[in-house]
């Protein structure tokens, strides 16, 4: 009975609910939503939906999609997910330049600030590096798998992001820790080095981020968590600068004091470029909110909250341009159980975010208008109730794959035994 239990639980592991993603270009040019195995990319330049092109073996993703993002150049982008494969597109035709197989499932992607690496980390805690430079002049054979740079040793990354100066790259885990480590010279031999580690979180790390001004180029790297808090770094010397409670201000702490506090995730974290400002969401929670860092002394707090009233849109993603300051959102999700809506997304965005006069955008006066949000969340109208159903559906999924699980003795060696990587041939 245990045993089939297991097996059941490892069978709807299969379809695990996942979360829509947004991304947008860093001078906006295009907007790109992912939304189980669907990547949809909208050109706000020539005002059309984009036509992707990938002619490597398989073409499209088969598995709901974990990682998008654009390079701080923005001549590429990058998805990958749990089908295993990391594609690198170019921006200017779309077509994918290097399919990359990865042993396991995808969960964090970065791009070095020059283009020339892709790093990309798995449920196992692997970090793996792919050399790119010169790729988008085609000086450089694809290559079909990565080299390992660094691991976390079976904890599951959940954020990548490297320096603003690309002397470091960071990986963020379950495990509550955050590993600043030096990016090589020559990173196809493996990353060596630790920096510092930036210990404090009480449970899993979502989302990090680096929040910089021209002043303070460097800047310092925010980080969520499970544990409620947005929290502030310094990366040379892994110190904890400062750490801002999240979840009473969103509203989900009740008044009564003899109550627990309540324990909300902090989903993720959008710096506003050259600017102290960072956009935050938070699980369950209908809008966003704006943390201000004082980067003299090295403190966050909350500046403002913008809800989103009339229909319950709760962010799975954010993403902002540095050209225009708009703040793209999406909520949505894929593999929803028991939905006629497999999956789906609805955008929304933020004008003036950083002014008191900032205001949620009517869909036709979204860039690109109600032609872009058909091609970014589709035709047909989802319902609230389905909107609502996906958050929560979110929720449990983000809980069941960050939370770490207590297993009895037995459970422990029935997991052993039934390992896909140890199963034998007949």
């Amino acid at each position: 009975m245990e045993e089939s239990h297991i097996e059941d639980a490892e069978t709807q592991n299969k379809l695990e609910v996942a979360p829509a993603l947004i991304s947008v270009h860093p001078s906006q040019k295009s907007v790109a939503v992912a939304v189980g195995s669907d990547l949809r990319v909208f050109d706000l330049i020539e005002n059309c939906s984009v036509t992707l092109v990938d002619e490597s073996d398989g073409s499209s993703h088969k598995d709901s999609i974990r990682a998008i993002r654009y390079g701080a150049t923005g001549k590429l982008f990058v998805s990958a997910g749990d089908d295993k494969l990391v594609k690198i597109w170019s921006t200017d035709s779309w077509r994918c330049l290097n399919t990359i197989c990865s042993e396991k499932r995808v969960t964090a992607v970065a791009i070095s600030s020059d283009d020339s690496h892709v790093c990309y980390a798995d449920k196992f805690g692997v970090v793996w590096v792919v050399e790119l430079d010169g790729i988008l002049e085609g000086k450089v054979s694809p290559s079909k798998k990565g080299a390992q740079l660094l691991s976390h040793y079976c904890s599951i990354i959940t954020s990548l992001e490297f320096s603003p100066n690309g002397q470091y790259i960071l990986s963020a885990d379950r495990d509550f820790k955050i590993r600043v480590t030096v990016f090589p010279k020559k990173p196809l031999e493996g990353a060596h080095e630790i920096q510092s580690f930036c210990l404090g979180h009480t449970e899993f790390i979502t989302c990090t981020a680096f929040v910089s001004t021209p002043e303070v180029t460097q800047g310092y790297l925010m980080s969520g968590s499970g544990d409620s808090t947005v929290r502030l770094w310094d990366i040379t010397s892994g110190s904890l600068l400062d750490t801002c409670e999240v979840s009473t201000v969103a509203g989900h702490v009740e008044s009564n004091e003899s109550e627990s506090p309540t324990q909300v995730t902090v989903t993720d974290i959008c710096t506003i470029p050259n600017s102290s400002l960072a956009a935050v969401t938070v699980q369950s929670f209908q809008g966003i909110f704006l943390l201000s860092c004082d980067m003299a002394a090295h403190s966050l707090s909350v500046t403002k909250v913008i809800n989103i009233p009339g229909e319950s849109f709760i962010p799975t993603s954010i993403s902002v341009s540095a050209a225009t300051r708009l703040l793209w959102m999406v909520s949505g999700a894929s593999n929803l159980p028991g939905s006629n809506h497999p999956g789906f997304s609805r955008v929304q965005v933020i004008s003036c975010i950083e002014t008191e006069s900032s205001s949620i955008l009517g869909d036709e006066h979204i860039p690109g208008g109600t032609k872009l949000l058909e091609q970014l969340q589709g035709k047909v109208p989802i319902e609230e109730s389905v909107m609502s159903a996906a958050a929560e559906a979110v929720r449990a999924a983000m809980s069941s794959l960050l939370m770490k699980k207590q297993y009895s003795d037995e459970k422990r060696e029935f997991r052993k035994r039934t390992r896909n990587d140890k199963k034998t041939t007949q």
